[in-house]
């Protein structure tokens, strides 16, 4: 966070504006703040005010937590991005958050299958019917 007398142009956003256009809490852009994923100026007030890619790296945030990364993760994705970030700059955080949604999902593919392979859990007979007690529910 950089502070100064005034906030430069283009740090026009209040927190409430961001939360408005991310559809987050207050708390939660705060949150976002401190934990890196977005950049606050302050007013000779001591207001915060972001720039409009906040929102999108809110957005973005939103959906890397969805995809299941955490937020030191989701900072780390959004690190290497530019001040001012063009298209191909998101289009290439898309292709890491695709790919770790690939990764996930095959990962998951892959338990459900030993799940319903009958596999032990937890010392369980080997014997259950997985499917059957899958149809009790």
């Amino acid at each position: 966070m950089t502070l100064s007398a005034l906030a430069p142009s283009g740090f026009t956003m209040t927190v409430s504006d961001v939360a408005a256009a991310t559809g987050v809490a207050p708390s939660a852009v705060r949150f976002y703040e401190k934990h890196g994923l977005v950049v606050a100026h302050r007013t000779a007030g001591d207001q915060r005010r972001f720039d409009d890619n906040a929102a999108c790296r809110i957005k973005v945030a939103k959906v890397a937590q969805r995809v299941g990364l955490t937020v030191r993760e989701i900072a780390d994705v959004l690190r290497d991005l530019p001040e001012d970030p063009q298209p191909h700059d998101w289009a290439r955080i898309a292709e890491v958050l695709v790919s770790e949604a690939e990764s996930r999902t095959a990962a998951l593919k892959a338990y459900l299958a030993e799940i319903r392979s009958g596999a032990r859990l937890c010392d369980i007979d080997h014997r259950v019917d997985v499917e059957a007690t899958a149809a009790v529910r």
